[in-house]
């Protein structure tokens, strides 16, 4: 009840964070969103988050023949990076969630002019490949042109990112 009244709009993600929020400050306590936590407690609040939507999904609904939910969610502190796709039907895909580690040198190009710094006319305005650092980019659709630079999250899965940009897949845990 506390994190619905924090609520001020209507939308499915403001209720969701604010049931990943609770979910998270059951084990962390007051306030779980003022502080970062490791990519496990994180991960673990949004699938409990997850397996309680479904709950109320089964109770409210057709409880026989309950409508699928699918779910692509990212939560980012500023320095992790939490990516989920998730759909609870036997058959059936969420909509599309990619990443990519490389596609930022392509974006760069995409958008002239130097992200860095003002330059002269007559200078390179594009960030150079190796100015490039390591990078990690989450969007429902590849957005350049190489497909190859993207990969598809999987049906049910997560990737997390932490400090050391590596990127970890793993299965989304939750009760059918």
């Amino acid at each position: 009840d506390e994190a619905h009244i924090l609520v001020k709009g209507t939308t499915v993600s403001e209720h969701l964070a604010a049931l990943f929020f609770t979910c998270l400050e059951e084990k962390q306590g007051a306030q779980a969103w003022e502080r970062s936590h490791p990519l496990e407690e994180v991960k673990l609040a949004l699938e409990k988050a997850v397996a309680k939507i479904i709950e109320v999904q089964k109770r409210a609904l057709r409880p026989a023949q309950p409508d699928a939910s699918s779910l692509n969610v990212a939560i980012t502190d500023g320095e992790q990076l939490l990516a989920m796709r998730f759909r609870n039907h036997p058959t059936e895909h969420p909509p599309s969630l990619y990443f990519s580690t490389t596609a930022g040198v392509s974006l760069n190009r995409k958008f002239p002019g130097h992200p860095d710094k003002d330059v002269k006319d007559d200078e390179q305005k594009l960030k150079k490949a190796e100015e490039h650092g390591d990078h990690v980019i989450v969007a429902s659709e590849p957005s350049t042109y190489d497909r190859d630079a993207w990969e598809l999250i999987g049906k049910n899965e997560c990737i997390m990112v932490g400090r050391d940009l590596v990127v970890r897949r793993e299965p989304i845990e939750y009760e059918t």
